[in-house]
């Protein structure tokens, strides 16, 4: 292991071991990343004693400011290009009604039977006279081999202690695309009501975590099989399952939206983006309706379900700012490219969707296309060849008649001076016509012709040209 452990930083702290009479050890994520050849700037380092005594060593050392954290007994410092952390080997114990556990002064084998997984407690020996060698009671490596997620302890007791590690575990699998052993897994499900002990907000931490992986659905459907999803987040819980009247069904639209959120990620690591795949169809349970002709329908989801957006993000501990309403937005708007490539597709409808969308619309369209999960080719072929006459058309009225971020080009002051009237009514009428008329292609999006239809409503409704306008 020696070759993985050339930057000068652990030669230093190896000559301090030494010099103070301290084991030290490189131990968890660094470690796990090397045997997975993953490239990694974060690195623990567990002290046998005292963590933060020994990093300010080094921080005098190497010259470098430490920070100390009393409350956790860690303490941080950055040299050159790594983040370097530094902990006492520790031992823990529980109560039942908390995941912060009770901490002692401990050996490397206690501080390694309390970490989470068996990938995560592999150490390597910064002694001089161990240099580089592997301690591994666990079978880390062996595990990492065969993809295997598994906790170094009892797993039930492991997950019942600290029940983010329940999350943890999935998002590990989710990440590394690892399998979950059968033993933690059912573990997982036994203790899943213990989830409620850990605030939302680290639960959403890892959840999101999930949400970014290269293959999101591996993490949701653990999360479903588990049943913690059904605590996490009910709402997505519910999308699952197909009824059937008279032979009718409709398709699973929970297993429908993992499918879209793939998609969507095969094209962007927006997290946000994702999140609107997520939600895209999450009022679809309760808008669901069965008539006898047309058989199943969702009519509305889509203004439901941007209705529900800011209640999830409430209880999910996300942001209720701009972040929160563009997801609202897409949510509200995603079937409006799909009516677009199935129909006839009109100068009007183009300048609407532009009008609505802003400068989102090309996440719209991204998440639209994964939208089609048809295993039908023709439908498939035929969606895609009409996506493109849509991209097309969007591309070349938006060239024509700049609808995107719309201006009016008439604003509500040029009203009030042009007719001497205060603010009210008739100034939102005039202004919601010429948008209207702008949209629709009556007149195009320019001052000019705004202002001369701005005189004619005027006129209609009785208010008197009192100056002109430039």
């Amino acid at each position: 292991m020696k070759e993985h452990l050339t930057h000068p930083i652990f030669r230093i702290i190896s000559e301090l071991s030494t010099k103070l009479n301290i084991e030290t050890y490189v131990i968890g994520g660094f470690v796990r990343d090397i045997f997975l050849e993953r490239p990694s700037k974060d690195v623990d380092i567990l002290v046998i004693g005292n963590g933060p005594d020994f990093a300010l060593a080094v921080g005098k050392k190497t010259g470098t400011n430490v920070s100390v954290f009393k409350n956790f007994g860690t303490a941080m410092l950055k040299y050159q290009d790594l983040e370097v952390e530094f902990v006492g080997a520790r031992k823990e114990s529980y109560r039942n009604d908390s995941r912060k556990p009770i901490v002692e002064d401990g050996t490397l084998e206690d501080d390694q039977k309390r970490r989470d997984f068996t990938i995560n407690a592999m150490a390597i020996s910064l002694s001089k006279e161990s240099y580089g060698q592997l301690v591994d009671p666990f079978g880390g490596l062996r595990d990492l081999k065969e993809k295997l997620i598994i906790t170094p302890l009892e797993a039930s007791e492991t997950f019942s202690d600290d029940p983010l590690r329940m999350m943890r575990a999935i998002r590990f699998a989710t990440q590394l695309n690892f399998n979950i052993h059968e033993t933690a897994l059912n573990a997982i499900t036994l203790n899943k009501e213990r989830i409620k002990i850990v605030s939302k907000e680290r639960i959403t931490d890892e959840l999101n975590k999930i949400i970014l992986s290269k293959k999101p659905s591996i993490g949701f459907k653990y999360l479903f099989d588990t049943e913690l999803l059904h605590i996490i987040f009910p709402q997505m819980a519910n999308l699952f399952g197909v009824q059937v009247i008279g032979g009718k069904g409709h398709k699973d639209n929970f297993y429908h939206t993992l499918e879209v959120l793939d998609n969507l990620s095969e094209n962007t690591d927006d997290l946000w983006l994702r999140w609107a795949a997520i939600l895209h169809d999450i009022a679809k349970p309760a808008t669901k309706r069965f008539d006898k002709k047309q058989g199943w329908t969702f009519h509305g989801h889509e203004d439901k379900g941007a209705q529900m957006v800011p209640k999830i993000f409430a209880e999910l501990k996300l942001p209720l700012n701009d972040k929160m309403k563009y997801v609202q937005k897409l949510v509200l708007l995603h079937l409006r490219p799909i009516v677009l490539a199935q129909d006839i597709v009109t100068d009007s409808a183009v300048r609407r969707l532009l009008f609505e969308a802003g400068d989102d619309i090309e996440d719209l369209m991204l998440l639209c296309q994964a939208d089609i999960t048809t295993k039908n080719e023709y439908k498939i072929k035929k969606y895609r060849n009409n996506f493109e006459l849509v991209k097309q058309k969007l591309k070349d009225v938006e060239e024509k008649d700049k609808i995107r971020n719309w201006q009016p080009p008439v604003t509500g002051d040029d009203i009030i001076a042009a007719f001497n009237i205060k603010a009210g009514k008739e100034v939102g009428i005039i202004k919601n016509r010429i948008r209207e008329a702008i949209l629709e292609g009556d007149i195009r999006n320019d001052r000019e012709e705004a202002l001369q239809l701005m005189l004619q409503i005027g006129k209609e409704i009785g208010l008197k040209f009192e100056q002109e306008i430039s």
